[in-house]
């Protein structure tokens, strides 16, 4: 994961580290200076602020003082809970947070080697498609010498404090965290892709089968190391952080710090008796305010549960922010789930592997049509398909994949009047399964994300064997902006930019011609196939000028529905396209019938029911089963 790591700013780390040794001066920070422009976009609102270094606030300052936990986190005077939960989140993960926290031993104060101290240290995030380290210096925002932001519960424990600092580094101050989407944070801790779950909208609280398969969900990322917050959407201005008669809180996000399946009982009856309860317990940042209701800290539900059981879940008697929920209470109380997964790529691993194809585009704004890349969404017909595409391939019969589009960070430059995000989103085509130019029509529409503001949009789809074009996009044509787009699937895609309108002009042209019409050949179904068995596997090839089309194979029918297409660039327009159909079989494939289409170049569209015909005699025999077949010609290449 970390094979490349860009040096935030260009400040490297060890370097800077060096030299403020050799000097004997503690590092300052001259590109996040001890100033009101570190901390607010418009002016100071919370005070005289005094810069100090933990050694300045306490005798015996540490990065971690018994290690490192969820409890380690309060938020301070800024409205960036969703930041707070996703470092509650990260904290309860060791291999993700020695990430973000690299070389931690050797960053640690060492009363044993004072000297070693240079009041320099250095984080980690992932930030567009990157891993970038960023150095800070130490001293930390203090009003009646108390810090003004992220504070542990031990007074020596600066870890929380120090990881805010870099993070506000990187989005330019620390005002500019003030309001935020966990998933971004969570993505930034890990590199992973993070999943939105509507929770009102798949009905979870009534749906009983369909909140059990998302327990099953939330269960196996939270075993897989993932990341996991959660908030109850807020719908007016006073519903934020207005606190529930359950004692949660709207408008406010809370960290998933487990996910459990409780056995219910006690003694060898626990381990007899099949009954467990889904449950989840949540850390709200604060380090108050917890759930009073069923299996809340103190409730009498605890009896259900032995006590070495309880002593495993970690079930404690104090309000310190954290608390168990079953997930049927869980799901009728909270509206709002975000799964950061970690996208397993390594083949040494025992989970599913995926292969991950990344890509980085722009949209960007031409008055050419065909050089064009920010053409808005679906609604924007004029100019929808002059935005970026993205061809993929679907090798099995049918795979679940993963889509994530990013925008560019535009919260970092908010000084700079560019604070908000784009509403960015994307449709998936199903096209030809030979396309290698743009598209320039309108194809079959298979999936498409919702359209926000946020900073990524994800998308989780089952598609079946085929190609595919991703088309992303912004809401609104002529905005510009870069964009990251990461696909998954369970074997390589083979994702790649169309960024051709139409074959080139190459020096062999003017001898071996150019094209002169294109066709799309449309073969939809088939009907009454005789082979050797009853039911038998087919398949259908389509052949023009030498290029080949394969269908993948049907399985157990006669009255296969093909529902494929193939595009021709055609330099001899009076040749024949050939269709032929096979069983496939063991050794050698069985022929089924043949038709060979002749298109009219003045007809757009049109479709044909077809008999198939013998190729082995010298005089075509018809052959039992039909075939329907549509084609869509132009003369005009960029038409299709």
């Amino acid at each position: 994961m970390f094979t490349s790591v860009k040096a935030f700013e260009g400040q490297q780390y060890s370097t800077l580290k060096r030299q403020c040794l050799q000097s004997g001066l503690l590092f300052e920070d001259p590109r996040f200076p001890a100033t009101d422009d570190t901390l607010f976009h418009q002016g100071n609102r919370i005070g005289r602020v005094v810069w100090k270094r933990p050694r300045e606030l306490c005798e015996d300052p540490h990065l971690f003082v018994d290690g490192i936990s969820a409890h380690d986190l309060h938020q301070g005077q800024l409205g960036n809970c969703w930041f707070v939960a996703a470092c509650s989140s990260l904290a309860s993960r060791e291999s993700l947070w020695q990430k973000v926290i690299p070389d931690w031993k050797e960053q640690e104060w060492d009363t044993e080697k004072p000297d070693s101290y240079a009041g320099i240290f250095h984080f980690r995030f992932w930030r567009f498609g990157e891993w970038v380290d960023v150095v800070i210096d130490d001293r930390l925002p203090t009003v009646d010498n108390q810090l003004v932001y992220c504070h542990s519960n031990d007074s020596n424990e600066f870890w929380s404090a120090l990881v805010e600092k870099a993070y506000a580094k990187v989005y330019g101050c620390y005002e500019a965290l003030d309001g935020g989407n966990t998933a971004d944070a969570l993505v930034d801790f890990t590199g992973g892709v993070s999943e939105p779950v509507d929770l009102l909208e798949g009905q979870m609280a009534t749906d009983e089968v369909a909140r059990n398969q998302l327990f099953e969900r939330v269960l196996k990322v939270h075993n897989r190391d993932g990341l996991i917050s959660c908030s109850i959407r807020a719908t007016t201005v006073e519903d934020m952080e207005a606190r529930l008669d359950c004692g949660l809180v709207k408008g406010h996000a809370y960290a998933v710090t487990d996910v459990r399946k409780v056995r219910l009982g006690h003694g060898l009856l626990a381990f007899f008796k099949s009954e467990k309860l889904h449950m989840i317990r949540m850390r709200n940042p604060w380090g108050e305010k917890e759930w009073s209701g069923p299996w809340s800290d103190s409730s009498e539900e605890w009896n259900k549960v032995s006590k070495s059981e309880r002593e495993k879940l970690g079930v404690t008697v104090q309000d310190d922010g954290e608390f168990w929920m079953t997930f049927d209470d869980f799901c009728q109380y909270f509206t709002d789930l975000i799964l950061c997964r970690l996208i397993n790529t390594s083949y040494l691993s025992i989970h599913k592997t995926w292969e991950e194809e990344v890509m980085r585009g722009s949209w960007v704004h031409r008055q050419d049509p065909l050089r064009n890349r920010s053409g808005g969404c679906i609604n924007h017909k004029a100019t929808f398909l002059q935005n970026p595409q993205y061809v993929f391939d679907v090798k099995k019969v049918e795979d679940e994949v993963l889509i994530c589009l990013q925008q560019k960070e535009k919260r970092a430059t908010p000084k700079e009047g560019k604070g908000e995000n784009l509403a960015i989103g994307f449709d998936i085509h199903r096209v030809e399964l030979n396309r290698k130019y743009r598209m320039h029509s309108a194809q079959q529409k298979v999936a498409g994300s919702i359209y926000i503001n946020s900073r990524c949009v994800f998308l989780r789809k089952e598609l079946k064997e085929g190609r595919y074009v991703i088309i992303p996009t912004t809401f609104d044509p002529g905005q510009q902006g870069d964009f990251l787009l990461r696909v998954f699937t369970d074997v390589p895609s083979d994702c790649k930019e169309l960024t051709l309108d139409e074959p080139p002009q190459t020096c062999w042209t003017g001898m071996c011609g150019y094209p002169q019409l294109v066709t799309q050949v449309h073969v939809l179904n088939a009907e009454g196939l005789q082979g050797q068995d009853s039911n038998g596997d087919p398949y259908v090839i389509i052949t023009c000028e030498g290029e080949r089309v394969r269908s993948p194979v049907h399985k157990d029918t006669r009255c296969p529905n093909f529902d494929i297409k193939g595009l021709f660039y055609r330099k001899k327009p009076k040749e024949g396209i050939h269709i032929e159909i096979y069983n496939k079989n063991m050794i050698v494939d069985t022929f089924l019938g043949q038709v060979i289409l002749f298109s009219d170049p003045n007809e757009r569209q049109e479709q044909h029911t077809l008999h198939l015909r013998d190729k082995g005699s010298r005089q075509d025999n018809d052959l039992p089963g039909t075939l329907t077949v549509r084609l869509v010609t132009s003369t005009t290449l960029t038409n299709i």
